[in-house]
């Protein structure tokens, strides 16, 4: 049989992934008038059905709430108003609110996933779930091109002004870009977090950061009935090894070394993350911008991953609005000093927090006492917290320049 023709058509931006920061992204261009096509290998049900914890900072909330795409974040979100750190024996609370005058919320990243794939729904955005064979190309070309078959089986090309990769950690943007055009920067840490939900009670009103001579441990919550706690685990764990029992007697060892006894249920969900630190500069190839974990990735100790994403996006819009308003590509040059900006300090944040929480690899007991004296130092002083709120609760971008 001949070989079918692609179904073609144009849109002035076109967006590889339809996670929170893909949808997003669509929902603020559509807010200014500028039609988009979302694409996503995965289908909603799918999407919906990965579990992942989401700590919102202050700007991602009110981004949600102003444009439109949710105000459930606001009845249903559990604000905190700061964080506890265990060590040396004991627990520490900073107050965010206190500090800096702002807070954060537990609010699950499916949640915002959500909320945004809703309003997408309810204000007729194009957005393609469980398609497949995506191929993308001409990356530098006038028009880049979005190549993939839809649900029911039909092939499609679109061919965009603009090219917007938000598909994640594996992205196929990223890797379009030629290698002799990009940088990378690459952080590999000898441990990885072994995560649970577990049908409990909550065991703290916040987050706990535990530091001990055991490793690191955090407790943190999803529901008034399920839990998500972290453990410090190699690697190479294989989280199918370890019985209910022996979680919870790890989880315990760690917390209990300050104080804090866990509250157990049943663990209903296990898996070991590996930890990475990941920067590709510049986010911008030709009429290509990479937006999220597409260009960037950081460990999850400090609760940033989904929070610089938004923040990407919060940038973009603005300058993809510039491109398409003015017919000048080179609006993404500025997207890209822009979001790098942040997403550096975003790294120094997360790797700090990694690395003074977490027991290394042939760490000698100075090592232990020094991280318990730098956890010492950041709460015995008010500038210290202060540091650590400000960026835990997120720096705050301006709307018409590069982040304060």
């Amino acid at each position: 049989m001949p070989e079918v023709a692609p179904v073609r058509s144009h849109v002035p931006v076109a967006v590889v992934g339809a996670g929170p920061a893909g949808l997003m992204l669509t929902h603020l261009l559509a807010r200014s008038g500028i039609a988009s096509t979302a694409v996503d290998l995965r289908t909603r049900a799918e999407i919906e059905q990965t579990h992942r914890a989401g700590i919102l900072e202050s700007d991602s909330v009110r981004m949600l709430v102003d444009s439109g795409a949710s105000d459930r974040v606001l009845r249903d979100g559990d604000e905190h108003r700061g964080i506890e750190l265990g060590f040396g024996g004991g627990r520490h609370h900073l107050d965010f609110a206190d500090l800096v005058g702002a807070t954060t919320r537990l609010y699950p990243q499916t949640d915002v996933f959500l909320d945004l794939a809703d309003a997408r729904e309810r204000d007729g955005g194009d957005v393609r779930f469980g398609v497949a064979d995506v191929e993308v190309g001409d990356l530098s070309a006038r028009t880049p091109a979005v190549r993939f078959t839809d649900a029911d089986g039909v092939r499609h090309e679109v061919t965009c002004d603009y090219l917007v990769g938000a598909d994640g950690s594996r992205s196929a943007c990223r890797r379009a870009v030629p290698a002799d055009a990009r940088r990378q920067y690459v952080r590999e840490y000898p441990f990885a977090w072994f995560g649970i939900l577990a049908e409990a009670p909550p065991s703290a009103p916040e987050l706990v950061y535990h530091h001990s001579p055991d490793g690191f441990a955090l407790v943190s919550q999803r529901t008034p009935t399920l839990q998500r706690m972290y453990f410090q685990c190699d690697a190479a764990e294989d989280p199918d090894a370890w019985s209910d029992d022996r979680v919870w007697a790890r989880l315990q060892a760690i917390c209990g070394s300050n104080g804090h006894e866990l509250l157990e249920g049943p663990i209903t969900s296990r898996t070991v993350l590996p930890f990475r630190s990941f920067v590709q500069e510049p986010l911008r190839h030709g009429r290509t911008v990479l937006v999220g974990d597409a260009g960037h990735t950081v460990p999850p100790t400090g609760a940033k991953g989904l929070n610089l994403a938004l923040a990407d996006v919060r940038v973009l819009a603005e300058e993809l609005e510039r491109a398409v308003r003015d017919d000048d590509p080179d609006h993404l040059d500025t997207y890209s000093v822009r979001a790098l900006e942040r997403v550096w300090k975003v790294q120094h944040f997360s790797y700090w927090m990694t690395t003074m929480l977490h027991a290394l690899p042939d760490a000698s007991d100075f090592d232990l006492r020094r991280q318990q004296g730098e956890l010492a130092a950041v709460v015995g002083s008010r500038a210290g917290s202060t540091w650590l709120a400000e960026a835990y609760t997120g720096w705050p971008t301006t709307t018409t320049g590069g982040p304060r």
